[in-house]
């Protein structure tokens, strides 16, 4: 039975008030099921950066009959979708998936601490116009990241 924590990541089972991820699924030919929208809905109440032992936990607290393969597959579909993708923070074997609005997400991650620094304009558009055009390829999406020290830790605070 799910736990009481299942209300508010069902939240969005109303189609007025699906996401616009969940409308990019539907809108893909894919099927808004209740492991899909709850896994996206964790996903997306997790402020866009999630462990898959973190969603898994969080998935199990909402909907425990969830189980761990339809997490997974939820994941790669999200992944081929350009929905979330895999970085690997803290140079770690667990990927971190972070959500990818508008099919791009940006971040500086300080090497020493780890703290991830959010930034929205990559300024890439002009780099995305002449790959589609030089490669012949139609870009869906990227993920930027940058590597180095934050202000706290290089004392320029």
């Amino acid at each position: 039975m799910p736990s009481s924590d299942a209300v508010s990541y069902n939240s969005h089972m109303n189609d007025a008030n699906l996401s616009p991820r969940a409308e990019k699924l539907r809108e893909a030919g894919h099927k808004l099921t209740h492991a899909r929208l709850t896994v996206l809905d964790v996903i997306e109440q997790s402020g866009g950066h999630i462990t898959s032992t973190e969603l898994l936990d969080r998935v199990n607290a909402a909907d425990a009959s969830i189980g761990r393969a339809s997490v997974f597959r939820c994941l790669d579909l999200f992944t081929r979708l350009s929905i979330i993708r895999p970085t690997y923070i803290d140079s770690s074997v667990t990927p971190t998936y972070v959500l990818m609005p508008d099919g791009h997400h940006h971040h500086i991650i300080c090497s020493n601490c780890g703290r991830v620094i959010e930034f929205e304009d990559c300024h890439l558009e002009g780099l995305t116009r002449e790959l589609e055009a030089r490669l012949g390829v139609k870009l869906t999406g990227h993920l930027l990241e940058f590597y180095g020290t934050c202000a706290e830790c290089s004392g320029s605070v």
